[in-house]
């Protein structure tokens, strides 16, 4: 599903082709899990449908994660 999301980094509008359906985001807006929803998303996947964050701002915004 093609999403849209406005970056609050850079205010840019980006979109992303993301494996998720319509019920799936509908769990979610319910308050489930997006990792339990949708557990085969990548991390950057999802940090996009919940921020809006592109791959690499995250760290940008946040700093390197430490695993």
């Amino acid at each position: 599903m093609l999403i849209t999301r406005r970056s609050p980094l850079t205010g840019q509008i980006n979109e992303w082709d993301i494996p998720i359906n319509i019920t799936q985001l509908a769990d979610w807006a319910d308050g489930a899990l997006l990792q339990d929803i949708a557990p085969r998303l990548t991390l950057n996947e999802r940090e996009f449908l919940i921020s809006g964050l592109m791959p690499g701002e995250f760290e940008i915004v946040f700093g390197p994660e430490d695993l």
